[in-house]
């Protein structure tokens, strides 16, 4: 059993799901990829989320235009999903972003910023809540914490 899922309507959104993996490895956290989609396969989707919760703790779903996998997989599973905003051509993930944060009351997914930032971000929300039973991530994510903290720290140096 992984405890978090990596799904995205197809392999042009991997271009920015990869710091939602990179940071999921970064952070020691055990996950699983796919590529599902809302809409050319429907039925494949329901399955999955109907079935996450026994193999998953969280989903981290990006999309990009109506983005509509996020919120179609929280419909269909008690698990928390985490949705991420893909830029798209046209409107640079706007669109993505109003789709999946603009849920109906009782359906909630957690949101991200737009693009890589908020796929790193997801991938820490997801490790943060895996971690509320997960000893060894939260240890992770303190580690984490202070690698960003003495990095931070160093680039203030390196201006004086």
């Amino acid at each position: 059993m992984n405890d978090v899922a990596v799904v995205m309507g197809s392999t042009s959104d991997l271009k920015v799901m990869q710091s939602t993996i990179n940071t999921l490895q970064e952070l020691g956290v055990s996950f699983e990829t796919k590529v599902i989609s809302a809409h050319r396969t429907p039925q494949e989707m329901l399955d999955f989320a109907k079935n996450a919760h026994s193999s998953f703790k969280v989903i981290i779903a990006g999309a990009g235009g109506a983005a509509h996998l996020p919120g179609m997989i929280a419909a269909s599973t008690v698990l928390p999903v985490i949705g991420v905003p893909v830029p798209s051509k046209y409107l640079k993930g706007i669109d993505s972003l109003l789709s999946i944060v603009q849920m109906p009351a009782g359906v909630p997914v957690a949101t991200v910023s737009i693009g890589e930032s908020g796929a790193r971000n997801a991938a820490i929300l997801a490790t943060k809540i895996c971690a509320l039973s997960n000893d060894k991530y939260q240890t992770n994510l303190e580690n984490f914490r202070k690698v960003m903290h003495d990095k931070s720290i160093e680039s203030g140096k390196n201006l004086e």
